[in-house]
């Protein structure tokens, strides 16, 4: 029997494609995933002088706005997160207590111990365009 060119192509590259894990721990710079970012310290940061406005993915997505941008990075800032925010690659998050880049699981996670609150996902996210 013979393989299909499909079938081929998935044998050739199996061992390169990434699971709904590892793609949960990518990075990302979509509008999706950046207004993720807004919803999530929005609600994270509730009162503090750098919680971000709440912006979903069509404001964020129709627009590259710099002060959009600034805003997200000053708020990642505020919990000792520096945040490389791309355009059309994939934001980059370091840890500025270890110089370590780090995960889009991982910041979250760090900075929900940093400010002290642990939120569920329900808790931030609901659309909102």
């Amino acid at each position: 029997m013979t393989m299909s060119k499909t079938e081929k192509m998935r044998k050739l590259f199996a061992e390169k494609q990434l699971d709904t894990e590892q793609m949960d721990g990518v990075a990302g710079g979509s509008a999706d995933e950046k207004a993720d970012d807004f919803r999530f310290l929005n609600v994270l940061l509730r009162g503090h002088p750098c919680q971000p406005e709440r912006y979903g993915e069509t404001r964020v997505g129709g627009y590259e706005s710099s002060s959009i941008t600034d805003e997200l990075v000053r708020a990642w800032g505020s919990v000792g997160i520096e945040a490389k925010i791309f355009t059309i690659s994939s934001n980059m998050y370091v840890d500025n207590a270890t110089g370590k880049e780090i995960t889009r699981n991982e910041v979250f996670a760090l900075a929900q111990q940093r400010v002290g609150k642990q939120l569920q996902h329900s808790d931030w996210y609901w659309p909102d365009d």
